[in-house]
């Protein structure tokens, strides 16, 4: 049976959610460094946000801390996981094997943060049969039958623009309502579908915009201008 997300019903606010996954990648960093509590400050710090904001995170999760003591370390960890549904064993598909898809199939961090690769799919013929990470890659044509076999809950689609809407749709159809989207296109998806979008061209012009900012201060030169509207 394929396991869902639960829906979380306490009303975390999404901005929250966003920044779990940073306060649990420095937890796991202190608790690796054998750190048993830390203060609301240097988780902050180490998380890279203000500690007003990461105590009024944690508190969604019913977590205050101690005056005087801080958190945690090890129970903190545990919350988020659970916030995050990390204490289970999340199946995922890869669809698209290029040199992106393999180098996600590749990734040992997946395993030690709640994730499993499964299945790894792909309409090359050159490529279907290869063996990557243990991994045998399947045909395309199998992705509903591969997806109910797996008990795939996430799909991470690195596939050409050109193919990721029909493959999309492929895949909620399935049942899957968790995507992972390297696919350089905004994907058209109902309501009960959860879409995380990852443009690593967009990241890289918001950094040369920063550059570029930093580069006419240090010149002197006009700042650009700033919208008002």
């Amino acid at each position: 049976m394929m396991r869902q997300p639960q829906p979380r019903d306490r009303g975390i606010p999404e901005a929250t959610v966003a920044r779990l996954p940073l306060y649990l990648r420095a937890l796991n960093g202190m608790a690796e460094r054998g750190i048993a509590t830390v203060s609301s400050e240097d988780l902050a710090s180490a998380a890279g946000v203000n500690s007003a904001k990461l105590r009024k995170d944690l508190s969604h999760l019913g977590s205050y801390g101690t005056r005087g003591v801080g958190y945690d370390v090890e129970y903190l960890v545990y919350q988020i996981s659970r916030e995050l549904g990390l204490t289970q064993d999340w199946a995922v598909a890869i669809v698209g094997v290029g040199n992106l898809g393999r180098a996600l199939a590749n990734y040992g961090g997946f395993v030690s943060r709640g994730f499993r690769v499964a299945a790894l799919l792909d309409a090359d013929p050159e490529i279907v049969g290869d063996d990557i990470a243990g991994l045998n890659v399947e045909h395309i044509d199998e992705l509903e039958a591969v997806i109910k076999r797996r008990g795939v809950s996430i799909v991470v689609l690195a596939t050409p623009a050109a193919a990721a809407q029909e493959l999309c749709d492929r895949v909620i159809a399935a049942g899957v309502t968790s995507i992972l989207n390297f696919a350089p296109v905004v994907l058209s998806v109902p309501d009960t579908v959860d879409v995380r979008k990852v443009d690593l061209s967009i990241e890289l012009q918001i950094l040369a915009f920063h550059e570029q900012r930093k580069a006419d201060r240090m010149s002197g030169g006009p700042l650009m201008a700033v919208d008002s509207q």
